[in-house]
């Protein structure tokens, strides 16, 4: 658990408000619009690190979520950054740079060989922590289904 400025961060998996996170990620996140809870919990089950942002100290019982990230990741060859998000009330208070500061650094991640995630609009936040454009995209192929969460 890490603690700075009355905000925590933590990968204890039993924190996470799991409603929160359906919440954000079903309703306001541009990638995953309408995802099942079912789908939400079952990525937090299988993914190796989630990182929960909250105010107040997890420690002390008095705290209420207000982010996260999720990890995917063999923590040696592979790693893939996912449903990275900070409510809007809690941004600009330095709890993204806070954040990536922590998962880049994570004993877990530091030593991984190749670190992936997909952005529309933080470019200039991931930067600073070494993501860059794929120099060879055409290496890199992928299978997306459109729409998997609409009926």
């Amino acid at each position: 658990m890490w603690i700075s400025n009355g905000f925590s961060i933590s990968t204890n998996k039993e924190h996470l408000d799991i409603s929160f996170i359906h919440n954000f990620l079903s309703k306001e996140a541009y990638w995953s619009k309408g995802i099942p809870e079912q789908i939400v919990k079952k990525a937090i089950k299988n993914s190796p690190l989630c990182f929960g942002i909250y105010k107040g100290d997890v420690g002390n019982d008095d705290f209420e979520q207000v982010g996260f990230a999720r990890v995917i990741t063999d923590t040696v060859t592979f790693a893939y950054l996912c449903d990275v998000f900070i409510l809007p009330d809690y941004r600009k208070l330095g709890l993204s740079k806070w954040l990536m500061n922590i998962i880049t650094n994570h004993t877990d991640l530091k030593g991984v060989r190749r670190f992936m995630l997909a952005t529309n609009d933080a470019h200039s936040l991931y930067s600073q922590y070494g993501f860059e454009q794929n120099v060879n995209p055409e290496l890199f192929m992928q299978k997306v289904l459109k729409n998997p969460y609409q009926q």
